[in-house]
């Protein structure tokens, strides 16, 4: 079964916290635009990434966040991290990412956020959650879960042994529950045993467990 292909957000979902930010001068100078989060302010369900990458310009409707300023929105990641979510009856999720700049690696391509960066950008992950207050959070992948969890006081040994077992997170208010990053998906679910039917199957059920309306 393939999962549904979801509409691009638009620009007015976005949550702008702060319209010029500054705070990492390497990535303000680098950036095309902000990547914000997006999506309902009621939503059960968040999900975080690291960061956006530099984008497509030629993509009318996936640019990447760098491009479109919304969070996930890139046709490689965001868009199958939105089918995910659309295949187990989740339409109305929260997307941002930890921090909101394209991190440059000076070759057009992204590198991973710094840890000032991080602590640069934690306070609007931080505001972000508290205007949205989900039940649920997700990161995609070992850096976004790694960085999540510091606001937990916590670290993560292995992250791998922890994808789809739900964290309770009360610092943060919401359980986290690991996934798999998009782009990496596709590698990494047959080595934990799932194909994707099972994964998102798995998905389901870890949201169900946390008193979210989730179908198989």
């Amino acid at each position: 079964m393939s999962d549904p292909t979801p509409e691009p957000p638009a620009l007015d979902d976005a949550l702008v916290l702060a319209p010029d930010c500054r705070r990492c001068p390497a990535l303000a100078d680098a950036r095309d635009r902000i990547a914000w989060g997006n999506g309902p302010r009621d939503a059960d369900v968040m999900v975080v990434g690291e960061a956006p990458a530099a984008g497509d310009p030629d993509d009318p409707e996936w640019p990447g966040g760098n491009r479109s300023g919304l969070a996930y929105t890139s046709r490689h990641s965001g868009r199958r991290i939105r089918s995910l979510l659309a295949a187990v009856g989740i339409d109305d999720a929260f997307y941002t990412n930890a921090v909101k700049c394209f991190p440059p690696d000076g070759e057009g391509s992204n590198r991973e956020p710094t840890p000032e960066e991080r602590s640069n950008c934690r306070d609007h992950l931080r505001a972000e959650l508290d205007a949205v207050g989900p039940t649920v959070v997700l990161p995609t992948g070992k850096h976004a879960t790694t960085t999540l969890l510091v606001a937990e006081g916590r670290e993560l040994d292995g992250f791998l042994d922890h994808v789809l077992d739900p964290v309770d997170a009360p610092t943060l208010g919401a359980t986290v529950i690991p996934l798999l990053h998009p782009s990496y998906a596709d590698v990494w679910r047959s080595r934990l045993g799932y194909d994707r039917d099972s994964y998102r199957a798995a998905l389901a059920a870890a949201l169900r467990s946390c008193g979210v309306d989730a179908t198989d």
